[in-house]
């Protein structure tokens, strides 16, 4: 088979590049005793008693009633794969994060690839934050809008552009909207006869930063009077960690009415799998109609909505308000443990660099030329990290992403500052003995 061997020849040639490169990925088991610093179950609710019994007894509950969907849903929802556990599920979601309905997924990223490559329309506009999941980014390339603008990573007005912007760097969202309504072309959108759709984050996943929401809202509200500025927010590492009882910064920050979507995903705080869109009734049924991600594909398996279900009841109920207060008090002595660290070491930018502003979510960015060093030094010392490397951070921003979770210790964040101020200490001694 001559086309089986040259297909192999050609795909291990994309390998060894990627080896040649230090981007090789691998899939890895992580060792029992591990202390995690690298998951997104930020509230670590699987560690929680009521959270397994309740669910462990809902499921039990399931088997005995013989239900028989309880393996797999047995289809698409549009065929046999709906149940009414996921629609009364959808209307206590929606209702919780005051939505007017909500759609779930099997994922958050088949929820953005659904919700991006169906919607827009061939005369819309997207405008994206630089740093947007790459979810997003697969749902623009399948969409049929006119064009798909960057603009610079939490950046609103023009007043706050350096003068990097401009010159090969994406632009304000200010700037790039000024830009639109001003060519040709440009008053359709002034008029509200096409529509320009923004896709933030509540929570950029690599950088651990916040999305200045109410800048974005008012900017887009400002330049698109006329309400044909949509605004969609990604709140996959949002969700559970801000928000009064975890409902997410939207509603933080009072903008139900001001948003025109939420992609909620609960592969993070929630610790379950699985994927929901909060938007308005006709969306909904929009999406079941175009979205190919949710039209076919094996609708979430019974107990994927048990999970769910019982995720949202525990931070319903206010149990996740110690935890979220918990965590917020970790981040903030891992920081500073990092920062005195930082302080007194004073390495080299090459070697590690850590920001200096105290984190407003659970992700601890460390910046270094060396990740996979780092992060394999930290592994042998039984702390779990892992390495960030380009293409999924740009290149020059290679880290180590520190997940703190609410079952974290203290001791266990004093341990791998010390893990990490080892490396760095080894690294600085080799680099001294070269000299």
């Amino acid at each position: 088979m001559p086309q089986v061997n040259q297909l192999n020849a050609s795909l291990t040639k994309h390998l060894d590049r990627r080896k040649a490169r230090d981007m090789f990925r691998s899939l890895t088991l992580v060792p029992p005793g591990t202390a995690d610093f690298s998951s997104n179950a930020y509230l670590s609710l699987s560690a929680q008693p009521s959270v397994k019994q309740t669910f462990l007894s809902r499921l039990q509950d399931a088997a005995h009633a013989n239900t028989p969907s309880l393996l797999g849903s047995g289809g698409s929802r549009l065929l046999d794969g709906n149940s009414p556990k996921a629609e009364a599920l959808e209307k206590t979601l929606a209702a919780f994060h005051s939505a007017p309905a909500s759609l779930l997924f099997n994922s958050a990223m088949d929820a953005n690839v659904g919700l991006f490559s169906c919607v827009p329309q061939p005369d819309d506009v997207v405008l994206y934050d630089e740093l947007v999941h790459a979810s997003i980014h697969d749902g623009m390339r399948l969409s049929r809008a006119a064009e798909k603008l960057s603009f610079a990573h939490n950046t609103v007005w023009s007043t706050e552009e350096t003068v990097e912007h401009g010159k090969g760097k994406p632009e304000s969202l200010e700037t790039v909207l000024v830009g639109l309504l001003s060519r040709p072309g440009g008053h359709l959108f002034k008029s509200g006869e096409r529509n320009v759709f923004i896709s933030v984050e509540g929570v950029y996943s690599m950088d651990g930063d916040v999305c200045p929401l109410k800048d974005i809202t008012n900017c887009v509200e400002r330049w698109l009077p006329k309400g044909n500025g949509l605004v969609i927010v990604d709140e996959a590492h949002s969700l559970g960690v801000f928000g009064e009882r975890g409902q997410g910064l939207v509603s933080e920050l009072g903008l139900e009415d001001r948003v025109w979507a939420r992609v909620m995903g609960f592969g993070k705080a929630m610790g379950c799998s699985g994927g929901l869109i909060l938007c308005s009734d006709i969306t909904r049924s929009y999406l079941i109609n175009y979205a190919r991600t949710l039209i076919y594909t094996t609708a979430m398996a019974l107990p994927s909505l048990i999970s769910i279900e019982v995720a949202y009841e525990f931070m319903m109920s206010g149990g996740a308000e110690p935890l979220v207060h918990r965590l917020r008090n970790l981040v903030k002595n891992a920081h500073c443990l990092l920062m005195e660290m930082y302080e007194r070491l004073k390495p080299p930018s090459h070697l590690l660099r850590v920001s200096l502003v105290e984190p407003k979510s659970s992700i601890i960015p460390v910046f270094t030329d060396h990740p996979r060093s780092l992060a394999g030094h930290c592994q042998q010392n039984g702390f779990m990290v892992r390495p960030i490397v380009s293409p999924t951070v740009p290149k020059g921003t290679e880290r180590i992403r520190l997940c703190l979770h609410a079952a974290n210790t203290v001791d266990e964040a004093v341990g791998i500052v010390s893990a990490i101020e080892s490396w760095v200490v080894s690294q600085m001694n080799v680099s001294k003995s070269r000299l």
